[in-house]
């Protein structure tokens, strides 16, 4: 059966994955978010309204669909509440929502912690969000972590509380800053998993569930590869792997139902925060696509870095990553201008290289190696097929296809729904 799809971020987040995933979601029984936390913005723009996600998946908006935050989130419960009640203020009631009881949550000393740490690094900063998500990761794995299954016992809970505080009131104070209370957490997280309660379950044992009925399952990654803890720009990434390789250990499913990954990617290439970014523009041209794709973070609401499409990026997604199929976002974007260039490879220090080094001290050397290829000045947003197309932005299509190996299965033209150019059904 080819009834799961995982949708990555090809790049460094930031691609476009919203528009995707709730593409695709209109075809899903269940929409899975299995990684990240509130750090993360999905855009979805439909009937002339726009919606800005932070950690509940895309498939929120169809009352159908069952939509799950699985174990691999970081989840915090004051935010998810916050937005919960923004969608209701616009109309959005009728949901079907499931919370991993696994799922490690996000605590008031891990804001407070992200931001000291991040002040702590000074002009080496990572640029977080400062919301919590790096440290809550943290104490998943240093084994002092609460999970959002512990805040429906009091009791427990209580003892997980009093345990964590031991150790963050010593950081906190270590810092400068002022110890937390326990009292004052401990009854505001109680109430907080009461108003929960209804929605958090074994999410690994209802996602088996789903698949063994057959059910279409839609995995959807924040971030993007290049923001790997292991795979990418490393130590500017995220706390987490949005790899399609992440959702077995992510979500409590087996490997074996991981069946296709589509690699999200824009037909230019953005960053936000710190960080080595070859292609990186600084330019009138960096300007106009800025403005234009309106790049500013979903979340934070910082302008993004600008650079052209770069291959080798999308070849080290493809790998580590097992991308079938790319879409290709904001294309109309690059309309109007009269040259785009694509990065085929870099120089470093002297050498030709088609890989990303593991380094941040190497890849910050690479020079860009580029092909130059015409632009193209007709308005594209109203094309619903390839062929509709001007020659030389299908011919851009054509040399990304031919550059990183992978087909390239949509083409977006506009950010509504309709916006979508389908070259080939994948789900």
């Amino acid at each position: 059966m080819n009834n799961t799809l995982v949708v990555v971020g090809a790049q460094w987040g930031d691609e476009g994955k919203g528009k995707i995933t709730d593409f695709y979601a209109r075809k899903a029984d269940v929409v899975v978010r299995h990684q990240g936390g509130n750090n993360a913005g999905h855009t979805i723009v439909f009937d002339n309204r726009k919606f800005a996600l932070q950690s509940i998946p895309s498939g929120i908006f169809n009352p159908h669909i069952k939509n799950v935050m699985a174990n691999g989130m970081v989840i915090n419960p004051v935010s998810l509440i916050e937005e919960l009640e923004r969608l209701h203020a616009a109309g959005i009631t009728d949901y079907k929502l499931y919370i991993s009881d696994r799922a490690a949550c996000v605590m008031p000393y891990h804001r407070m912690l992200d931001g000291a740490y991040e002040q702590l690094k000074g002009g080496r900063s990572i640029g977080t969000t400062k919301k919590g998500i790096g440290p809550a990761y943290t104490d998943k794995y240093s084994r002092v972590g609460i999970r959002m299954g512990d805040l429906l016992d009091p009791e427990y809970f209580a003892e997980r509380l009093h345990d964590a505080l031991l150790q963050k009131n010593l950081e906190l104070t270590s810092l400068g800053m002022e110890p937390c209370d326990f009292d004052t957490i401990y009854n505001e997280y109680l109430a907080l998993g009461e108003r929960l309660r209804p929605m958090i379950c074994d999410t690994s044992v209802m996602l088996n569930e789903e698949y063994e009925r057959g059910s279409k399952i839609l995995f959807e990654g924040a971030q993007g590869v290049m923001l790997c803890i292991d795979h990418g720009t490393y130590p500017f990434v995220t706390s987490s792997s949005p790899t399609a390789a992440s959702v077995p250990l992510n979500t409590g499913l087996a490997p074996r139902y991981v069946d296709r990954t589509i690699g999200v990617c824009k037909a230019y290439t953005t960053r936000v925060g710190e960080g080595p970014f070859p292609t990186e523009l600084h330019d009138d041209t960096a300007t106009y696509i800025r403005e234009r794709g309106h790049e500013y973070g979903t979340v934070t609401g910082r302008p993004r870095r600008v650079g052209w499409f770069d291959a080798v990026v999308l070849s080290h997604a493809r790998r580590v990553s097992g991308i079938d199929y790319i879409a290709l976002m904001l294309f109309d974007v690059l309309t109007g201008l009269d040259k785009v260039r694509i990065c085929t490879g870099y120089k470093l220090d002297g050498e030709h290289i088609e890989r990303v080094p593991s380094t941040i001290d190497r890849l910050s050397r690479c020079q860009a190696e580029y092909i130059e290829l015409p632009g193209w000045t007709e308005d594209i947003t109203s094309a619903r097929s390839f062929d509709e197309l001007p020659e030389n932005a299908k011919a851009y299509v054509r040399k990304i296809e031919e550059l990183t190996g992978v087909e390239v299965a949509v083409v977006s033209v506009g950010p509504d729904r309709e916006q979508t150019i389908v070259r080939r059904d994948i789900f």
